[in-house]
């Protein structure tokens, strides 16, 4: 969850956090069960309930009460609570002059901390940690690393049956290609974390977008075990308002090849911990859901909950074979009908694709919101915030070259990978833009040139909206009445 303490949500769209931190631990609000048996239902047993850009006020001994009463509602249906904590909480609650990892009072008030957690939360999960990241403190403020700091915490829970998910999300202001800047903090401290530590690392190198290639830390850390993250919450993917279906794109990470050890060194059997033997496994999901009667605000934003639940046990599912799991138990069992759902959910992905960020276009979102285009976005708090850091739109063409002639990032994978994006002429045009500059003019595969194909793929992909609109009235009249959408 990326839920804050007063009951706003950090990128959500379906209402407010569920959790209502001024009731408890008085009164524990029914829809906490519901929660927590639809988690079960799907297999997930963990939640971590607040936000990565983390309040101090979760661990003080008044919202340690109130996890407690949280953590006894999920207990029963197979789920552990997990804290997001603040870097800085030795100094802000512990009044101490440092949060330096290796000083000793610091040390101490952690390891003093985590005792408290399990006192009142015995079956505690552990801590999730954001940290010298877009501005959030961390130990690199004191010349530490992040395996410094993880290994900290990870020794803070001493005896105790917890893990550290410390997560790679972190680029530097003013530094090279922000495509290679995790990689670059990461891979380097493989095999100097503590047991207890996963390293959490986005589905793709930059940040949630509606097509990214495989992040290149999978396969490049052996020694350590690593969580994959998506992001079920639509913040780059039209919000609320959307229908985007996120099957294919999970599926399509968990798929890609990193040929770490030869073929069919897949990021699922990476992270599963089957390529390098790890006992520790973790996937992540950030949640789409929130107080809205329907949890996701879409009608099918279930969808995309449901769909993470079911991948994270059986990688090997097909997303055409969730979606129609879905729609029968939620939407419709009439056969017609749960073929038309079923096509739309499936594609509504690529659709979303074609009309935002074709060919490997990316980041060209709306400031800030993050909804809507603007391509045309050259100033920000950083360049690395622009749309133009990463389309890079000249005369010549457009698209951010990033093989050894401009920033080299491709060299971040194995050789049969950097095989298959390498050369813009046989490159998959959906990755395109993505590791190429290409000219304007430039013919691709289909036979038309690249301003055509751009064009082409925006207006049939706005097109296809209205043929997801008709095929949605076509099959409204026999939806269950408790999910019959007012718009």
């Amino acid at each position: 969850h990326w839920d804050n303490p007063n009951g706003t949500v950090e990128r959500g769209y379906a209402g407010s956090s569920i959790w209502k931190w001024y009731e408890l631990p008085e009164r524990l609000d029914p829809r906490y069960t519901d929660y927590a048996r639809a988690n079960a239902s799907i297999g997930i047993n963990g939640v971590a309930i607040n936000n990565v850009n983390a309040s101090a006020r979760y661990l003080t001994a008044e919202y340690l009460g109130k996890v407690a009463a949280v953590a006894g509602v999920l207990r029963p249906y197979g789920q552990r609570v997990y804290l997001s904590v603040f870097w800085a909480a030795p100094k802000v609650l512990g009044g101490l002059p440092t949060a330096d990892p290796l000083d000793p009072q610091v040390r101490q008030w952690w390891a003093a901390k985590s005792d408290e957690i399990y006192q009142a939360i015995p079956d505690f999960g552990g801590f999730l940690v954001k940290a010298n990241s877009e501005g959030e403190p961390g130990p690199q403020d004191y010349g530490r690393t992040h395996a410094d700091g993880a290994n900290m915490l990870a020794q803070s829970l001493g005896r105790h049956d917890g893990v550290v998910m410390w997560r790679a999300f972190v680029y530097k202001a003013g530094s090279g290609d922000r495509f290679a800047q995790a990689y670059e903090d990461f891979q380097p401290l493989d095999g100097k974390f503590d047991p207890k530590v996963l390293v959490q690392v986005k589905n793709g190198p930059i940040d949630f977008q509606a097509r990214e290639p495989f992040h290149p830390l999978f396969g490049a850390m052996p020694k350590t075990p690593l969580v994959l993250e998506v992001q079920l919450t639509q913040e780059y993917l039209g919000f609320a308002t959307h229908l985007v279906y996120l099957g294919p794109l999970i599926k399509e990470c968990l798929e890609a090849d990193t040929y770490a050890k030869g073929p069919g060194s897949t990021v699922a059997r990476v992270v599963d911990g089957t390529v390098d033997q790890h006992t520790l496994s973790a996937i992540a999901g950030v949640a789409n859901i929130g107080s809205d009667r329907n949890w996701t605000g879409h009608p099918v934003g279930q969808a995309n909950w449901y769909a993470f639940g079911r991948l994270a046990w059986d990688h090997t599912l097909s997303p055409t074979a969730i979606a129609q799991e879905w729609t029968k138990m939620t939407l419709t069992t009439e056969p017609a009908a749960v073929r038309t759902l079923t096509d739309m959910l499936v594609r509504s992905r690529n659709i979303y694709v074609r009309y935002t960020t074709p060919l490997g276009l990316h980041h060209i979102m709306g400031e800030s919101i993050h909804f809507g285009p603007q391509p045309w976005l050259a100033k920000a708090g950083r360049p690395d915030w622009t749309a133009v850091y990463y389309h890079r739109a000249d005369s010549i063409g457009l698209g951010f070259d990033r093989t050894a002639t401009g920033s080299n990032a491709l060299a971040l994978y194995k050789p049969e990978v950097q095989k298959q994006w390498g050369n813009a002429t046989t490159c998959p045009l959906d990755y395109l833009l993505w590791f190429h500059h290409v000219g304007w003019n430039q013919r691709l595969s289909t036979g038309r040139t690249l301003w055509n194909e751009l064009a082409t793929r925006y207006y049939t992909g706005a097109d296809s909206v209205l043929w997801l609109q008709k095929q949605w009235a076509q099959v409204r009249p026999v939806l269950r009445r408790c999910c019959q959408p007012t718009w």
